[in-house]
């Protein structure tokens, strides 16, 4: 999701609403991150972020989280705590190396 300033609400990324995979990718090369997620129906990209040296990462709710780039909030809402601490876990792992850089 994104979050739409003016409206005030959390709106669908993408053209449509529904699940989608998330990952956190690693470029060793240049020991850089990126957020991709993909409709599952359709694959659309619906989030396609670099993970850069002060990005604000938040933990809202044991399901929810949320982050910012220089354009967006974006927010994922997480079928189960367990998914949500495995993306955490994958996400404080790329900011702290990014921060590191």
């Amino acid at each position: 999701m994104v979050y739409d300033d003016n409206m005030k609400r959390w709106l669908p990324s993408g053209t449509s609403a529904g699940l989608s995979k998330v990952q956190i990718y690693h470029h060793q090369q240049n020991n850089t991150f990126r957020i991709v997620g993909r409709k599952l129906q359709d694959h659309e990209v619906v989030i396609n972020c670099s993970i850069l040296k002060g990005l604000k990462y938040n933990q809202a709710t044991p399901t929810f989280h949320q982050w910012r780039d220089s354009k967006f909030v974006y927010g994922l809402n997480f079928s189960s705590q367990n998914d949500a601490e495995a993306f955490a876990r994958a996400m404080v792992h790329a900011l702290d190396v990014s921060n590191f850089n």
